[in-house]
C-alpha cells in the first residue's frame, strides 16, 4: 500500500467541482484531480427519492493531507452534506507516485 489515496467526492455541477479542484491542486493538496463525466445518481434527501446529474470527483491526495484537503473543501462544497470517501490506492508506477509526491510537498 502506497501513501497515497484518492478522495472521492461528487458535485452537482463541473463548475462547482472545478472551483474545489484548482483549490486543492493550487494550495498543494492534491496532485491531480479526475472529473467524470456527468453521472446519474439516484439517493433518498430528506424522505424523498431523488434523481439527478452529478460530476464525480477523484482526488489524488496522500493519506497525510487527507484531513486538511476536505478542510478546504468542504467550504467551497455547495451540498449541505458532502461526500468525501478515502479510497485506498495500494501500488502504482514510481515515477508517477514521485511525481505526486513532488506536488502535494510544499515549495
Amino acid at each position: 500500500m502506497t501513501e497515497f489515496v484518492f478522495l472521492y467526492s461528487t458535485f452537482p455541477d463541473e463548475a462547482s467541482a472545478r472551483r474545489v479542484a484548482e483549490a486543492l491542486v493550487q494550495a498543494r493538496l492534491a496532485a491531480c484531480v479526475n472529473l467524470s463525466a456527468p453521472m446519474t445518481s439516484i439517493y433518498e434527501w430528506q424522505g424523498k427519492l431523488e434523481t439527478g446529474p452529478e460530476v464525480a470527483a477523484f482526488i489524488k491526495t496522500r493519506r497525510a493531507l487527507v484531513d486538511q484537503a476536505i478542510a478546504t473543501a468542504r467550504p467551497l462544497h455547495p451540498y449541505t452534506v458532502p461526500c468525501f470517501l478515502i479510497l485506498p490506492i495500494d501500488g502504482g508506477s514510481a515515477d508517477y507516485l514521485a511525481w505526486a509526491k513532488a506536488q502535494t510537498t510544499p515549495k
